[in-house]
């Protein structure tokens, strides 16, 4: 399968998840993944939305669940569209927040690391961080569709608004 196999006009996600990035003073909460899609790979918090919840409720759930925090006030900064070649399919929100309430603490799905947002370790992340991250520090709202092969990017697109009038 190639990227341009799919047909994203008429594509639909199997499930819907989150990621909620807290960011303060030039650092971003990040959490090593101990189970589930992505476990060993840095990534922020998140999860799948579960029925009845809206992304941001599940955003909040997962920060809470993922390391006993809650973001204050998130705010969507983009989508990002999967589709693997096994057939499943992900449309996932992200979100950023400038503050939170708890103190992030291990749990059995992850471990909290707070990291320099100017020494991102995309090598120990999904392939496609990379590619639409930089945009969230940025402040630029995206829509991205991504096909992988397991945790092997094979190709994208990204659609990026234009920056906003100061």
């Amino acid at each position: 399968m190639k990227y341009a196999d799919v047909n994203w006009a008429t594509w639909r996600p199997r499930e819907t998840a989150t990621l909620v990035f807290v960011r303060m003073d030039g650092m971003v909460l990040l959490i090593r993944k101990l189970q589930g899609m992505g476990a060993g790979l840095l990534n922020a918090p998140g999860g799948r939305v579960e029925p009845g919840e809206t992304p941001l409720e599940g955003a909040i759930r997962e920060a809470r669940e993922e390391l006993h925090v809650t973001p204050f006030n998130p705010q969507e900064a983009g989508v990002l569209e999967f589709e693997f070649t096994d057939g499943y399919s992900l449309r996932c929100h992200v979100f950023t927040a400038s503050s939170y309430d708890g103190v992030p603490v291990e749990t059995e799905e992850a471990i909290p690391i707070w990291i320099d947002e100017r020494e991102m370790p995309y090598n120990q992340m999904w392939a496609d961080d990379r590619v639409w991250f930089p945009l969230v520090l940025a402040g630029r709202k995206f829509r991205g569709r991504f096909l992988f092969e397991g945790e092997q990017m094979l190709g994208c697109e990204m659609d990026i608004e234009p920056p906003t009038e100061t």
